[in-house]
């Protein structure tokens, strides 16, 4: 009966059931056939109302979608411009920051492509960018910036590595400073790419200081954010909580009071956009918690560490088949979900081959990123198909080259555990 169960199960998700649905069916399942109550599936979603540290996600998630609602896409985008757009390759820069930055707080990169393509996507065919170049580099640089603060997808690593209790201990201020290195690693191989391409173009002109200056004044109540976040943290004075409420505190006084962008009335619709987003991640998370602990009673994660180092002698060797699994991974599904399912099972086997977790968390988002652009599945191939009314197949043939570029930032990040973790260790 139980197998006949299991297959319902594999068929449901075969239709496309919801995630939550078929985690929480196969955490029931799981505790059924175990020979335990039904009610600890409750018990252990109850207890992710206890656990420290998670009103982070939902405050970080009101100040990103908030940023998204005002006019913070077009000041961030005439800044980047004014300060980099001189250069060879300037704007497809500017389009290459702009993307990182914006990810960084909204945390979704089909929100980037839908906020900031509209405003790139012309201006650089304006520019004289080749179209194929434009379409590949937006596709590519929609899912830029999950590793830098305050990613929420790096804020939900740390709490549900938090809980597993490894050693050295995971926290949001070590994965915020372990993602800068890498992210800006990939940041400036696009730049580059962009700074090739670029120099057969028309020049753009000098550096415009007072331009560059009027840019800088316009944007002066966003750039504080990146300071708040990380000087609060780093210098002693916030928890990663707290700097999560001061965060949505001033994005909410700079953008309802102080510049009047959302106005009262698309208050409540704003919010209740963040709420749905955050709803969907804890009903994940509070499933996957479930699903986890029965694994780990399973002892699941300790026979899949055994299986594999009975046949994987090399740690090089596991990563590289981490690597390739996390990226068909990224391809079926978004972030928050793959974070909250992947992560009990694999911390112990990664830690089995000497991983630090930290390292493990900027490998994993690193990978998942790659994996939003990745055909045939790729969400962001979908997303900017629609957005710039190109054929899937187009981008793909468009963004090849960047995800050659990207790969092997991922596999230097992989293979190189300094650039993770030389600011935390």
């Amino acid at each position: 009966m139980i197998a006949l169960l299991w297959a319902c199960l594999a068929l449901a998700a075969l239709l496309g059931a919801p995630l939550f649905a078929l985690i929480a069916a196969a955490a029931l399942l799981g505790f059924h056939g175990s020979g335990y109550e039904l009610a600890v599936v409750a018990v252990e979603f109850q207890r992710l109302g206890q656990m420290p540290g998670l009103e982070a996600i939902p405050l970080f998630a009101l100040a990103g979608t908030l940023l998204g609602a005002s006019k913070a896409p077009t000041r961030l985008v005439r800044l980047s411009e004014a300060w980099l757009g001189w250069l060879p390759g300037g704007l497809a820069m500017v389009a290459v920051v702009s993307c990182a930055l914006f990810t960084a707080f909204t945390g979704a990169s089909g929100v980037t492509l839908v906020a900031l393509g509209a405003l790139l996507y012309p201006a650089l065919l304006a520019a004289g960018y080749p179209r194929r170049f434009v379409l590949g580099l937006l596709t590519a640089s929609g899912s830029l910036g999950l590793l830098f603060a305050p990613s929420m997808p790096l804020i939900l690593y740390g709490f549900v590595a938090g809980q597993a209790g490894t050693t050295p201990a995971v926290t949001v201020g070590d994965l915020f400073l372990a993602g800068l290195l890498p992210g800006l690693l990939m940041v400036l191989v696009l730049c580059l790419e962009s700074a090739r391409v670029g120099r057969r173009l028309p020049g753009r002109g000098g550096f415009d200081r007072e331009r560059a200056l009027a840019a800088l004044r316009d944007a002066r109540w966003e750039l504080p954010l990146p300071v708040l976040v990380l000087g609060g943290i780093y210098g002693g004075l916030l928890a990663a909580s707290e700097a999560a409420a001061v965060t949505a505190l001033y994005v909410l006084a700079v953008t309802v009071l102080v510049r009047r962008e959302v106005a009262w009335r698309e208050l409540l619709p704003v919010c209740a956009d963040a709420a749905r987003l955050i709803g969907a991640i804890l009903v994940i998370l509070g499933m996957a918690l479930a699903l986890s602990n029965w694994l780990v009673d399973q002892e699941v994660p300790m026979r899949l560490l055994a299986w594999m180092q009975a046949r994987i002698e090399q740690p090089w060797l596991f990563l590289l088949l981490l690597n390739l699994f996390l990226l068909v991974t990224g391809m079926l599904l978004d972030v928050f979900s793959a974070v909250v399912i992947l992560v009990p099972i694999l911390l112990p086997v990664a830690q089995g081959f000497g991983i630090d977790p930290v390292h493990l968390g900027i490998i994993l988002l690193a990978n998942l990123q790659l994996g939003y652009f990745t055909p045939p599945v790729g969400m962001n191939l979908f997303i900017a198909s629609y957005r710039f009314e190109a054929p899937v197949s187009e981008l793909v043939v468009a963004s090849t080259r960047f995800f050659l570029l990207l790969l092997a930032c991922v596999l230097l990040i992989t293979w190189w555990p300094w650039l993770s973790l030389a600011p935390v260790r």
